[in-house]
């Protein structure tokens, strides 16, 4: 694997190949490796990144304590067959201040907006520089961070980039627990009442299924049963596929979607159901 730090190196690095990305913020975990694997069948060139961007910490957010483990992340990268690894320092992507900005849609402040106020533009921003740099032909995202991967879909659309974006199922651990890589900070305490998000999100979906469309009710069902076992949740919602929406009447293709905190650390998840 060739570690590269400057955009001029990378694009050496990757000239006249088809290239396949896997943007990270390190702190890599077996969900980062599934999709540096499934890259491998989009192009024959696989370049991940890692850059913990600062844009999209809240100034309450973790972004001086976020786990950096890059020389394991290096290794991990290496043994599943990533080609180039693109590690710039922040001087790199941003050399001046930051004053062009991608303002996302309406749909970047609910949800996962409307508690990270400012996510998803620093998301955004970072992730079309991202692209900029790697120039991918296609680029992998899990689907844990469903929100994100609709508002980056949608960004690559309307920017007429080249891009395919692929999406990947959220790899969870036995016992349901989205794999994320906040999740080292969990007591083993809370780690045992952690896949608890995932039982509640899952819940509501069989609700569905067997029929039931008081979705406001649903969510609230979810939102108490968190409360109970000590969570602090944000939000539980049930909305379609398409665009995050509250469902119409006819939307059959839906997702519940959760976040909420245990202790310290916040944790979100999502499930995908047909009703």
């Amino acid at each position: 694997m060739k570690l590269v730090s400057t955009i001029a190196g990378l694009r050496d690095a990757l000239r006249g190949r088809r290239v396949a990305c896997v943007p990270t913020m390190g702190n890599l975990h077996q969900g980062h490796l599934d999709l540096a694997r499934i890259a491998r069948a989009h192009g024959d060139c696989v370049a991940a990144t890692i850059f913990v961007n600062r844009l999209q910490f809240g100034p309450n957010e973790d972004f001086d304590c976020y786990p950096r483990t890059f020389d394991s992340d290096c290794r991990k990268l290496a043994d599943c067959g990533v080609d180039v690894l693109f590690a710039p320092d922040e001087s790199v992507l941003y050399p001046e201040p930051q004053q062009f900005f991608v303002e996302p849609p309406p749909v970047a402040n609910q949800l996962e907006g409307e508690f990270r106020p400012g996510f998803f533009r620093g998301v955004a921003t970072v992730v079309l520089k991202l692209f900029n740099c790697v120039q991918p032909a296609a680029a992998v995202f899990g689907k844990k961070d469903y929100q994100q991967l609709l508002i980056v879909r949608n960004m690559v659309r309307q920017f007429n980039l080249p891009i395919e974006i692929v999406a990947v199922e959220t790899a969870r651990t036995a016992d349901g627990l989205a794999l994320s890589s906040r999740n080292g900070y969990l007591s083993a305490a809370e780690r045992a009442e952690a896949p608890r998000l995932n039982a509640v999100i899952a819940k509501a979906c069989r609700r569905i299924r067997a029929g039931e469309r008081n979705f406001v009710e649903i969510e609230r069902d979810a939102v108490y049963e968190l409360t109970q076992n000590k969570w602090q949740p944000d939000y539980v919602a049930v909305r379609n596929q398409s665009d995050l929406q509250f469902p119409a009447a006819d939307d059959h293709k839906l997702i519940v979607l959760g976040a909420a905190r245990l202790g310290a650390t916040r944790l979100i998840d999502n499930l995908e159901l047909e009703a």
